[in-house]
């Protein structure tokens, strides 16, 4: 085996543009002698192989920095490993924290997400050494059934996830949850979970259990299953919840997962005593938040500002806009979409918590996908979905590329809401527009539900939450017809009542 690795070998390299590969220099590649054992040279050069096919080639390139930190540790050490896998994933994180630390390196680095919002993120030296190892050991245990770990990847799961295929996830983790047996426990009723619901919902209910696992973990040590739970450790947590850990804003939805994973763990194990350990009652009334929508001169200065971004991105806004769909709906539509009926023009929309509805739309949205689909097989040939994933066209875009087009160019452009604030991606309000406007229309409930896409009608409620100025404008006529109806009733009255006849505000 050669002793480097040359980024010029990679398939990436040979697309990288011109001044690129300047960038990089003559002859870029990987020194592997600086790492101390065969093996670990060995094992260093698979995961490149792996890395470098994953990675555009400057990318790949400047990772050199972090495997030289990683070289430089390893030589400094002198009770080093022989295999990147004789020390745990723990061990390794923990010994590179104290190399950098000791370097006068930083564990952590700011960042600006896609939203504009700051924060920071552990260093990238640290993420390096984490994605090493966890190839290694993915590729040690290639013949360990998944579920039997404790991050389990999606795809090699021999069920069929249902997940939101805009906002993919590749693996579920158990690491949070330090009993043994509990862990093995959650682990069987996620399984069983993941048949009925949604991946999002499992991993909610994961977020539950893990916070409970803490609590019991550092109030309850002599818990390790839930066949020890009773009723007594639950209120105990839930007054736990209430008056220490604050930590979830949602503590109605918190509740309500912990009780669905406890009671599937108690079916599979035959728990009796575990059954609805957590009551009705427990369980706070749900407090809606604040509906919201944007208003016509919001809606007015966001269109005007989907000129100035690329027009593919722009159609996705503005059909999301016209039909009145969740943005995973939207971003979901396929090809096949538009059909004829009875002289009609009608979509078909797949969504992710049901199946699919159909509705009339006009001429002028229906031209718009087809411009949508034709731009889409000129640049990608026969795709599934309108909008499609650039890197796998079998897929559909993603939530986090088109919030992360949207949110530069509203920082970009400085789009400002009628509060002053920057505008947010919040593509849900367009739904309660479209919504709002259905009512100011004076359709039916039913209508409503049905062009919303809702199998029933309790939501529709929501949306009839008009503006009092909307409200004035449509009962002004029977208020003016009310106030003469009493103006007649004074006839006759005594002059000191003579002045309620002349109010103006009457």
């Amino acid at each position: 085996m050669e002793n480097r690795f040359y980024i010029k070998e990679l398939d990436s390299y040979q697309k990288a543009s011109d001044l690129s590969k300047e960038r990089m220099g003559t002859n870029p590649n990987y020194d592997l002698e600086l790492l101390p054992t065969k093996q670990m040279q060995e094992e260093m050069w698979e995961f490149l192989q792996y890395r470098g096919k994953n990675l555009v080639a400057e990318k790949f390139y400047t990772e050199r920095r972090f495997y030289h930190h990683l070289c430089r540790m390893l030589k400094e050490k002198n009770n080093r490993p022989e295999s990147f896998l004789d020390w745990g994933k723990e061990k390794w994180m923990q010994q590179m924290k104290i190399w950098l630390l000791q370097q006068g390196l930083p564990l952590t680095a700011p960042f600006k997400n896609k939203c504009g919002g700051r924060g920071t993120q552990r260093a990238r030296t640290l993420g390096y050494i984490e994605c090493l190892i966890d190839y290694l050991t993915d590729l040690r245990d290639v013949d360990v059934n998944e579920i039997t770990k404790d991050v389990w990847k999606i795809k090699k799961l021999d069920i069929q996830v249902k997940q939101d295929l805009i906002r993919p996830r590749k693996t579920i983790s158990f690491t949070g949850i330090s009993q043994p047996e509990l862990k093995e426990e959650i682990k069987k009723a996620v399984y069983f979970q993941l048949r009925i619901e949604s991946l999002e919902t499992v991993k909610k209910e994961l977020t539950a259990i893990r916070r409970f696992s803490r609590y019991l973990n550092e109030h309850k040590k002599n818990i390790q299953s839930c066949a020890d739970l009773d009723r007594t450790i639950i209120e105990e947590y839930l007054v736990y919840m209430k008056t220490e850990d604050t930590g979830t804003k949602k503590y109605r939805a918190e509740i309500t997962r912990l009780r669905s994973i406890l009671n599937m763990v108690a079916d599979i194990y035959q728990y009796p005593q575990v059954k609805d350990l957590i009551l009705n009652r427990d369980i706070p009334p749900n407090i809606r938040s604040e509906f919201k929508v944007y208003s016509d001169a919001e809606l007015k200065r966001f269109n005007e500002f989907l000129a100035k971004v690329d027009i593919q991105t722009a159609r996705v806004m503005t059909i999301h806009q016209m039909l009145g769909t969740r943005i995973s709906d939207t971003l979901t539509l396929r090809t096949d979409c538009l059909m004829e009926q009875n002289g009609e023009i009608l979509i078909r929309i797949y969504q992710m918590k049901t199946h699919y509805y159909e509705k009339p739309i006009s001429q002028e949205l229906a031209a718009l996908i087809r411009e949508a689909i034709r731009y889409t097989e000129e640049r990608y040939g026969k795709c599934k979905y309108i909008f499609t994933n650039e890197n796998d066209h079998t897929k559909p875009m993603t939530y986090s590329l088109i919030q992360g087009r949207i949110t530069t160019a509203i920082y970009r452009e400085n789009l400002r809401d009628d509060n002053e604030n920057y505008f947010t991606f919040g593509t849900h309000m367009y739904r309660h527009v479209y919504g709002v406007k259905l009512v100011e229309m004076h359709l039916d409930d039913w209508t409503i539900a049905r062009l919303l896409g809702h199998k029933s009608l309790k939501n529709v409620k929501y949306y009839r939450k008009m503006s009092n100025q909307i409200l004035a404008n449509d009962t002004r006529k029977a208020r003016n017809r009310l106030s003469q109806m009493v103006l007649e009733c004074l006839d006759g009255w005594e002059e000191e009542y003579e002045q309620i006849r002349h109010d103006d505000s009457l």
